[in-house]
């Protein structure tokens, strides 16, 4: 990946009579990077991918793109593909003619509009399907085709909105697959809006997390799960044991334990991710190490999310996961006691 600047999004903010959707947000975003806007629903992400393909007008702000400033262009005259979360193929044309469509428009030469959606055609993995019509293809294929004719004219930006959520779970993931392939292969700068945290971890170089219209956070995958900026950064991607602490005198105490602290003295959430509390055979005299007793187990295949209560370390329980050969191994079932060890490490303090 170059680290060509690509996108440059200053100050936008966009608001609706009294309410704002986007707030000041600075963006910038190389050359051939894959970026995932994520967020709950209404924190904005849909709003900003909209006013960079120019189909929603900021209210302040400025866009460049490869150096050009394209924040006053109608959507024609922008460079980018873009592919809806419906799909939203023409269902009277065929898949090749939905293909060729923005070719079309630009009055390209007839030989090489065929040409062109050919290889497109094969290039989504849906070979000879060119006489078909959408009504004759499942969701994962036409949402296949709206890709193709998003990537026909060889745009410089390709813009993803929600572009899997209406598909089931299986292919879902099989296109996620496809696309990050895909997009790698041609190198395309682009930009996907997600709700969905796995999604965004397992596609993205790096994920822009918005909340209410700001962004909490820019970063890889690994730096957002691992160093999350804020809160609701923690809470929002993947999943977190909250517990409460303060810290006194230069020490943090929480859940009964003491860590190594600073600053001046204040009540605080300790965040840990539920992999940092470990089952693991346990030195003697470790000093973050309780018992707990099973209450609930999650089956999630080759492991589990296992719910513990431990009245000492927090009230309202800490999960962990357990690989199914861990708790088959160690015979352990609802009610099961459990020697437990927290990551001191690994404890995020907000």
């Amino acid at each position: 990946m170059t680290h060509d600047l690509y996108l440059d999004l200053r100050g936008i903010a966009k608001e609706f009579g009294s309410f704002t959707a986007l707030k000041n947000i600075n963006l910038q975003i190389r050359k051939g990077e894959f970026v995932c806007f994520l967020g709950p629903s209404g924190c904005g992400k849909t709003t900003l991918l909209r006013i960079i393909a120019g189909l929603e007008v900021q209210t302040r702000g400025d866009i460049f793109q490869d150096g050009k400033d394209i924040s006053t262009l109608p959507p024609a005259q922008r460079d980018y593909g873009i592919v809806f979360q419906s799909y939203a193929l023409f269902p009277n044309l065929s898949v090749a003619d939905n293909v060729a469509y923005g070719l079309v428009n630009r009055k390209t030469p007839k030989a090489q509009v065929r040409q062109r959606v050919t290889e497109l055609v094969k290039l989504v993995g849906l070979p000879g399907s060119e006489p078909k019509y959408p009504g004759q293809l499942s969701g994962g294929q036409q949402q296949r085709i709206a890709l193709a004719r998003a990537l026909a004219t060889r745009p410089g930006l390709l813009l993803l909105d929600e572009p899997l959520s209406a598909l089931d779970a299986l292919e879902r993931v099989r296109l996620r697959g496809e696309i990050r392939a895909l997009q790698q292969q041609l190198g395309v700068t682009t930009i996907m809006v997600t709700h969905d945290q796995e999604e965004a971890l397992s596609v993205a170089d790096r994920i822009v997390v918005m909340n209410h219209g700001v962004i909490e956070q820019v970063g890889t995958p690994t730096e957002v799960y691992r160093e999350p900026a804020s809160p609701f950064v923690a809470d929002f991607v993947g999943k977190a044991n909250v517990i409460q602490g303060e810290v006194r005198d230069g020490t943090l105490h929480a859940g009964g334990f003491r860590f190594g602290g600073s600053g001046e003295n204040r009540s605080v959430r300790v965040y840990l991710r539920p992999e940092d509390v470990l089952a693991r055979p346990i030195a003697e005299g470790d000093p973050h190490v309780f018992d707990a007793s099973i209450d609930k187990i999650d089956f999630l295949g080759s492991y589990c999310h296992v719910h513990v209560s431990t009245p000492t370390v927090a009230p309202q329980g800490l999960m962990v996961y357990l690989s199914l050969n861990y708790l088959a191994e160690h015979s352990l079932q609802v009610g099961s006691p459990l020697r437990l060890r927290l990551l001191e490490e690994r404890v995020k303090v907000f």
